[in-house]
């Protein structure tokens, strides 16, 4: 009797804010399960999706570090960087589909896999090749908004994303027409953010959230914090303040 080969897929599992204990069930059970288990990390740290999962992987399970060639030591828009990061994602989207030939392989997202995620640059080279299930996640900026017990928007409020990374003019453009806001990759950007936020008279209803559901999370005035003072796992936030409920007398 001739068998029937063997197959797999790539699971991505989304880990959510940070805290353990806000991933998905889903996640958690996956997790547990997995046999082969590949996450990203700067070259010579733990990473943090690892971090995330201390604890929770079968010790029979094996993994795979997917180091980055570059992180900032290159500006992020120029040829080189672009460069490396593709021979980066088209390597390991070539070793996890060999791996999901024959058997099943998760990879760790922090947050959300589908909200500026690693994993969406896998999942592009990874289509037509080999089945590809994405378990969602809690983004980390909703974490970073609950940190601050207020709620990020009310009513009709329009709330924008926007990457430190961004040029200041245009943070200035975005600013200007949201409601509430969000600006992610902060980091070393922190001081373009601030005069953008200055500049639209927005700098002193602004936060900045540190590590958010994460031990050392940090929430502070973004005008009490110092340029320099700012992690990669950092997120600023401003608030909107549309139509509210009344409050019964």
């Amino acid at each position: 009797m001739t068998m029937a080969p063997l197959t797999g897929k790539v699971i991505c599992a989304g880990l959510g804010p940070g805290d353990p204990d806000l991933m998905s069930l889903r996640a958690a059970r996956a997790i547990g399960s997995a046999t082969h288990v590949a996450y990203f990390r700067k070259a010579g740290r733990a990473g943090q999706a690892r971090r995330i999962v201390e604890g929770m992987l079968s010790p029979q399970a094996v993994e795979y570090p997917m180091e980055y060639p570059v992180t900032t030591e290159l500006p992020f828009d120029s040829p080189e960087y672009t460069e490396a990061l593709a021979r980066f994602y088209d390597d390991w989207a070539n070793r996890l589909a060999a791996l999901a030939a024959t058997e099943d392989v998760l990879v760790l997202c922090e947050g959300d896999p589908f909200f500026y995620g690693s994993f969406m640059h896998l999942h592009s080279r990874l289509q037509g090749r080999v089945p590809v299930e994405v378990i969602p996640g809690i983004t980390g900026m909703t974490g970073c908004w609950n940190a601050t017990d207020t709620p990020i928007t009310w009513g009709d409020d329009v709330l924008t994303v926007l990457m430190g990374t961004l040029p200041e003019e245009d943070l200035v453009r975005h600013m200007e027409q949201a409601d509430a806001l969000v600006v992610m990759k902060t980091g070393r950007n922190l001081p373009r953010v601030r005069r953008a936020l200055e500049r639209t008279g927005r700098l002193h209803a602004a936060w900045l959230v540190e590590r958010g559901t994460m031990p050392g999370q940090r929430v502070a005035r973004l005008s009490e914090v110092e340029d320099h003072d700012c992690p990669y796992f950092a997120i600023v936030l401003v608030h909107g303040h549309g139509r509210r409920p009344e409050i019964a007398e």
